[in-house]
């Protein structure tokens, strides 16, 4: 909101003391608060689940408290964005009550919260927002431009379906050190790059930098996980970055590795719960527990690794949509 007091074309001294700003704060809060949260109780059947046991968690009410409060008191006042703000702030206080309680929320309970918040963020952006979609791949392989309008009720439908589907692979990509946070940003620079004329990207870089403070924390080995409240919020704002960029299905080859590595383990149980068919029985799901356990990686290993695939594919992307 200090904004207003400054012209639309923000100096870039100011982005850059902002945005050097949320790094510090975060970092501080981070560092003294870490022991205030919430202990690991360990996840039955992870890969080295004993080595996170006992291990602050639920930093996400850090990292994330920290954005929105710095958002909206520094970059350029939007009620769009504003809303955006509240409800990634639901995102994360909804994981963080999950991660602070002794008994875990069960799924559908977790289904429905994602559900709400995600309806809520479909709304929001069909309402300030274009419902037109430019599929850049599309138009880069047959060389014309490909655009169509959705109609507000079917892009919100589409757009509820995307940001849940991004809060649930991202959720259960977050299982060894520094991953999530390492794929986050290599996604968001990715879409930043895409769209770089957007008035979100203000919103994406000081997003990064809290992110970037708390994986000082979370590299392996770590002293601090994000838990529920830090990954299901990351999932809202991948989302959201997606559809600023104009071209949500962009979602899905530069936020692949999330895709894959947490997708294939919902679809394999919700194919085992609902249609009691059982898929990839010799495989573990997570993939990156498969790396771990199977492939014998290292957890620095499996970061590495998962984000140079992530990382070249992305960089293809970006090469043939700018």
């Amino acid at each position: 909101m200090l904004t207003l007091l400054f012209d639309k074309n923000i100096p870039g001294i100011y982005v850059a003391g902002i945005t050097l700003l949320v790094f510090a704060v975060t970092f501080f809060l981070t560092s003294k608060l870490k022991s205030k949260l919430p202990q690991d109780i360990g996840r039955k059947f992870a890969v080295n689940a004993e080595k996170a046991k006992g291990k602050p968690r639920g930093a996400g009410i850090i990292f994330v408290t920290c954005f929105c409060i710095l958002s909206f008191l520094f970059a350029p006042f939007d009620v769009e964005y504003s809303v955006y703000l509240i409800f990634l702030l639901f995102a994360m206080m909804t994981g963080f009550l999950d991660d602070a309680s002794k008994i875990p929320w069960s799924d559908y309970k977790k289904g429905i919260l994602d559900l709400l918040i995600s309806v809520g963020v479909a709304i929001t952006f069909a309402a300030h927002n274009d419902t037109s979609v430019v599929l850049r791949l599309v138009s880069v392989v047959i060389r014309k431009p490909i655009s169509f309008e959705i109609p507000y009720v079917v892009y919100v439908i589409l757009a509820t379906v995307l940001i849940w589907m991004a809060i649930n692979v991202v959720n259960c990509t977050d299982g060894v050190d520094g991953l999530c946070t390492s794929l986050t940003t290599i996604c968001l620079i990715s879409f930043m790059l895409i769209t770089k004329e957007n008035d979100f990207l203000f919103y994406e870089v000081l997003f990064l930098a809290a992110l970037i403070a708390y994986l000082w924390f979370n590299a392996s080995p770590s002293i601090i996980l994000m838990g529920d409240a830090g990954s299901r919020t990351i999932g809202v704002f991948l989302a959201i970055a997606a559809m600023k960029c104009g071209d949500p299905f962009l979602f899905l080859p530069i936020c692949i590795v999330f895709i894959v590595d947490g997708g294939i383990g919902l679809v394999k149980i919700f194919l085992k719960r609902f249609l009691k068919i059982s898929i990839l029985k010799n495989t573990r799901t997570p993939l990156h527990d498969e790396a771990r356990k199977v492939k014998d990686w290292s957890d620095t290993q499996t970061v590495i690794r998962f984000c140079i695939i992530q990382l070249l594919i992305c960089a293809l992307v970006v090469m043939l949509t700018m």
